[in-house]
């Protein structure tokens, strides 16, 4: 846990396997001083080995999650509280994806997140966290089963993606529409497959999707048909779902062009002979 000492700044803060307390608390994260360029100065002499560190993270996550079964990254406002209606649907979420054979991974704090562990918790799933250094982190709820603690935000960004086959995306903040839009970008421009994403609260996203459809599509920032790469729901049972069943196309397309790929292999092998 990151605890405050009263003044808002904290007295303990976990720094990758490393923790510190009282007077050796940092007052910047890894991100800032990586990317702050007032903070560049030392840049000739540091810069080379935070490569080495972000490549530790990299590491870290892929071979922690190398063996998690499929699985759904949630995301939503660590500022919910418990009996808010997104964290009661967050939770019945998690429990649903579970019951469907899902691992569910957030980003491991409170609010939204925390309920969405605890739905796949206590439905006997794997629950996932992927926590992030900041100033006023939480720290890792309690519902995790594997939690990861990054300082980065693109390598914790990358797991998000890499081992999930579906977002859920409740109500949120900063944080939460940036993995949307990086989710949507990355569907968009093909560099993941038919990655569906799924909003949940349609009273909170419903102004969003229609100043996506009045400004962004009828401008031509975007095509009309990116508006479908986005399912909008309060229904629980909907989104697993649309989830369940875009992930069975993607796997039966995987599977057709493997077969057809094999296929043209062996008759290139008897044209050959």
């Amino acid at each position: 846990m990151h605890n405050s000492n009263g003044s808002g700044q904290p007295n303990e803060r976990r720094e990758g396997s490393v923790t510190l307390r009282h007077k050796a608390v940092r007052q910047t994260t890894a991100d800032q001083r990586l990317l702050d360029s007032r903070l560049r100065a030392d840049w000739q002499t540091k810069d080379a080995w935070r490569a080495l560190r972000i490549l530790s993270e990299f590491v870290d996550g892929f071979d922690t999650l190398a063996d998690l079964p499929r699985a759904v990254s949630v995301f939503g406002s660590a500022r919910s509280k418990p009996d808010s209606p997104e964290c009661v649907m967050a939770e019945q979420l998690g429990g649903a994806l579970a019951r469907a054979g899902y691992a569910v991974i957030t980003g491991g704090g409170p609010g939204v997140m925390g309920a969405a562990n605890r739905g796949a918790s206590e439905a006997g799933g794997l629950s996932v966290g992927l926590g992030i250094e900041l100033p006023f982190e939480q720290g890792l709820n309690e519902w995790i089963d594997i939690g990861i603690d990054f300082r980065y935000f693109f390598a914790r960004k990358t797991m998000f993606v890499k081992y999930a086959q579906a977002f859920a995306v409740l109500p949120g903040g900063f944080g939460t529409m940036d993995e949307l839009f990086e989710a949507l970008t990355l569907v968009q421009t093909r560099k993941v497959t038919r990655f569906p994403v799924v909003l949940m609260g349609t009273d909170y996203w419903r102004g969003l999707l229609d100043w996506m459809s009045k400004a962004m599509a009828a401008g031509g920032k975007i095509s009309p048909l990116d508006l479908d790469l986005i399912r909008l729901t309060d229904d629980v049972d909907e989104a697993v779902r649309y989830i369940v069943e875009a992930d069975a196309a993607i796997v039966a397309e995987q599977e057709a062009a493997e077969r057809a790929a094999a296929a043209r292999l062996a008759s290139e092998d008897a044209t050959g002979d």
